[in-house]
C-alpha cells in the first residue's frame, strides 16, 4: 500500500523517553481531540506512555471544511495508519484506537510487528445487527492485545462477545455499565469519571506488562 499523499496530522502526549509508545486512532464519528481521545492520551501520559494520536484523512478533511463524511475505504485507513506507524518508528510501538481505529489498529499490528495492541470499544458488530460480525481476523491473533469494553455496548455486549471464537492472545477489561464510549447509566452508581479512570488504569497494566517482557 501507498503511503497517503497528505501529510496525517498528529498529537503527542507523555514522555520522549517513555518504554513504549501508543500510536492511537480515533473512532468513525470523533477527531483525535475529541473528549474521549482528550482523556485517554491524558490518563495514558499522566502514568508515563508517550502517545501519539492521529487524524485518518476523512477527518482531517472534516476539520478543514467542517463537513461531514463517512470513514475512507478501509485500505486508505490502514495506508493512514501504517504512515504514522513509520514515521515514530516500529520500535516498542503498540497500536491502539477507539471504535473503529480499534478495528483498524487490530489489522495492523501484526504486520507491524507491534508489541500490543489496544482496543476501546471494539465494534463487534454494527448496532442492532448482531449477525453482522467483524471478528474473522480476530480468530489467528497473535499479537498480545487488551480490549476495553463496556458491559452494555451496543457493538457487542458482554454475553454476545463471550461466544464468539476469539484468539487466545486477546484479554478484556469489562467497564461496568459502560456504553461504546464507556459512560455508565446515573443509576448505576458510577460517573463516566470513573469509568474512564478504570479504563486507563487497565490499560496501564497492560503495558506494564509489555514493558516488562521487552
Amino acid at each position: 500500500m501507498k503511503a497517503p499523499s497528505e501529510p496525517i496530522p498528529t498529537l503527542t502526549t507523555g514522555p520522549e523517553d517513555a518504554p513504549l509508545q501508543v500510536i492511537m486512532a480515533h473512532g468513525a464519528g470523533a477527531p483525535m481531540d475529541s473528549p474521549f481521545m482528550e482523556a485517554a492520551a491524558n490518563g495514558l501520559g499522566d502514568r508515563g506512555w508517550r502517545v501519539t494520536r492521529f487524524e485518518f484523512p476523512y477527518m482531517a478533511r472534516r476539520r478543514e471544511d467542517g463537513r461531514k463524511r463517512p470513514p475512507d475505504r478501509q485500505e486508505v485507513l490502514r495506508e493512514a495508519f501504517r504512515s504514522v506507524i513509520q514515521k515514530q518508528g516500529a520500535r516498542g510501538v503498540v497500536l491502539a484506537g477507539k471504535s473503529l481505529g480499534g478495528r483498524i489498529a487490530s489489522m495492523e499490528a501484526e504486520a507491524a510487528g507491534s508489541e500490543g495492541l489496544m482496543a476501546f470499544g471494539y465494534p463487534f458488530h454494527p448496532p442492532g445487527k448482531p449477525e453482522r460480525t467483524r471478528i474473522e481476523h480476530l480468530r489467528e491473533l497473535t499479537t498480545p492485545a487488551l480490549f476495553i469494553q463496556g458491559e452494555r455496548d451496543p457493538f457487542g455486549h458482554r454475553d454476545e462477545v463471550a461466544a464468539y471464537p476469539l484468539a487466545s492472545a486477546i484479554r478484556f477489561n469489562w467497564v461496568p455499565d459502560g456504553n461504546h464510549d464507556l459512560a455508565p447509566r446515573k443509576a448505576s452508581g458510577r460517573t463516566q469519571e470513573l469509568n474512564w479512570e478504570a479504563a486507563w488504569g487497565a490499560a496501564d497494566t497492560f503495558l506494564r506488562g509489555l514493558a516488562l517482557e521487552r
